[in-house]
């Protein structure tokens, strides 16, 4: 069974490690001797596992979207960063294929919300910023395992967090 590798920037975003939960957004460059564990107060675990609720509730809106055949309503919402990799046309075209390929949903679980920042010409190619990403562990009717479904999120220039990527592995 072939699932989508690549739709917008979420197939970049799902790094190693996006399954364990809730880790704090690490420093673009951190020292090479001694590397540490950054220490964070319950003030900003409370402020973490708050912005966890709220972006793991907007990547089930997404994913309703995308349940309902609604993905062009997607990319129109998306952040610029992602309307820059894939068009619109390309973007619908791609979810509906994986969709229908997989058949119906049969559950659906959150893994993981993960965060990262990218600098300028990072390996990775992604336009720096900072990201967040939501996967789920989803059974589909005709996947014998289950499928990982990521949902990323970009922090636009204005402040706004907005889908970078939506892609099924």
């Amino acid at each position: 069974m072939k699932t989508s590798r690549f739709v917008l920037l979420a197939a970049s975003l799902a790094f190693a490690g996006i399954a364990h939960a809730q880790q704090p957004a690490q420093p673009a460059a951190a020292p090479a001797a001694a590397p540490q564990q950054q220490q964070i107060t319950p003030a900003q675990q409370a402020q973490l596992a708050k912005q966890d609720a709220e972006m793991t509730k907007a990547a089930a809106q997404v994913i309703q979207l995308v349940d309902q055949n609604k993905t062009g309503e997607v990319w129109e919402g998306a952040s610029p960063v992602a309307k820059a990799v894939v068009t619109k046309e390309a973007f619908v075209q791609q979810i509906t294929a994986d969709r229908k390929t997989l058949g119906a949903l049969a559950e659906r679980k959150v893994v993981g919300v993960s965060r990262a920042f990218y600098e300028a010409n990072n390996p990775q190619g992604l336009p720096a910023g900072t990201y967040i990403t939501v996967a789920y562990a989803s059974k589909f009717a005709n996947a014998p395992q289950p499928v990982r479904e990521i949902v990323s999120f970009h922090a636009d220039d204005d402040k706004t967090w907005r889908v970078s990527g939506y892609s099924l592995r």
